[in-house]
């Protein structure tokens, strides 16, 4: 039979060790014994956050102050006592007097000192965020912006490097936020967030499946040097976002700046994908058409003629390693936010894949120390003129 009652001490801390261990609410639920809803309520009153621990583990206990008060009545010595609860004697005199007086004129009860003890502990940090109203204001505006909690916080130092009270850290802002309790981030500034989750969820890894093998591939292993030190711009990657009813776009993201760029796609045929991609390479300075580097997809079989039209050699990832083409797997999960799994990608013009793209050309990046992927482009081909 189910329990609908409230949690124990030892419930609560199964369902964090399970939850942070992966597990789903409803496995959760039945191992121990509580119906999913309440294990989905629970959740969400926490944002999936861990609540810290009122009292540290080494703090007196209610069944060592009634040991303390039974001392007492017994007339039993201060060190009597903490040699019978194995405790420091100043320990036990520092509970009396805080909590009874003096051991002459003694008023100590032990359900009063734990009740006392209890709130003391509590000590509640207010959030620095409620606290300090043009931070918050300058958090909540870049939220909107879309912008992550890891930019704001990086920017805030670059903006305010002598002024500590302008400071938070992301850790922060994502607490904040799924932990609407602290009510100084208001609940609609999660749709601003990359995953549109309303409760922290914890990592788990996901694998994706290799594509076929494609004639004539030249390995990421031959790339050059350059290409994989980011030393020089022109060096891109390049992917395709997959949508709904067969749609889908290109994604090219600059190594060495994180510029990105999307292109819009009639179809998925080798032909289409390879002459868009041409298109595009052709309009880039000749020293921003260095490399690209490519996944085992399918779309990109002709890749010799992409190459024979824009003289850029293109080389691809060994199966079943997306990793090697990192800096574009992270931008494509960037942009989920705009393109989520299963929409109609055919339904997006290129001016809005543009609009988006300079969205995310305009953001700070941490790998950049805070500067954003078009003034470091803008900045590296200026280098090299």
């Amino acid at each position: 039979m189910q329990k609908t009652g409230r949690f124990s001490v030892p419930e609560r801390v199964e369902i964090w060790r399970r939850y942070k261990a992966g597990e789903s609410l409803a496995s959760i639920g039945r191992a121990i014994g509580r119906p999913n809803a309440i294990m989905h309520q629970r959740m969400w009153l926490s944002g999936g956050v861990v609540p810290p621990p009122k009292r540290a583990p080494r703090v007196l206990s209610f069944a060592e102050r009634e040991e303390i008060s039974r001392g007492i009545a017994a007339k039993c010595s201060f060190r009597q006592i903490a040699q019978r609860l194995g405790r420091a004697p100043s320990t036990i005199c520092r509970e009396v007097r805080r909590h009874g007086g003096s051991y002459f004129r003694c008023f100590y009860r032990a359900r009063r000192a734990d009740w006392r003890a209890w709130n003391r502990a509590k000590r509640p940090k207010p959030c620095i965020l409620s606290l300090n109203r043009r931070l918050q204001g300058l958090v909540a505006a870049k939220l909107k912006l879309d912008w992550s909690p890891q930019q704001i916080s990086g920017w805030l130092k670059e903006q305010f490097p002598a002024d500590e009270s302008m400071r938070v850290s992301h850790e922060t802002i994502y607490r904040t936020l799924f932990v609407q309790a602290r009510g100084a981030l208001k609940k609609e500034l999660l749709g601003h967030l990359r995953c549109k989750r309303r409760i922290r969820r914890p990592r788990l890894a996901k694998q994706r499946d290799g594509h076929g093998q494609i004639l004539g591939a030249i390995s990421i292993r031959e790339r050059p040097a350059e290409a994989d030190d980011r030393a020089v711009p022109g060096h891109w990657e390049g992917d395709m976002l997959l949508g709904g009813d067969h749609s889908q776009i290109a994604t090219l993201v600059e190594r060495h700046s994180r510029f990105t760029t999307l292109i819009k796609l009639p179809s998925r045929n080798t032909d289409d994908v390879v002459a868009a991609l041409a298109r595009h390479i052709r309009k880039l300075p000749t020293q921003l058409r260095r490399s690209l580097t490519w996944d085992r997809g399918w779309e990109m079989r002709h890749h010799k003629d992409f190459t024979v039209a824009t003289d850029v050699k293109v080389y691809f990832c060994d199966p079943s390693s997306p990793w090697q083409r990192g800096t574009n797997e992270n931008t494509n999960g960037l942009l989920r936010q705009y393109f989520p799994k299963g929409a109609d990608m055919s339904e997006y013009s290129q001016a809005y894949l543009d609009k988006i793209a300079l969205r995310l050309n305009q953001r700070p990046r941490k790998t950049l120390g805070f500067k954003t992927p078009a003034d470091r482009l803008q900045a590296s081909v200026a280098s090299t003129d």
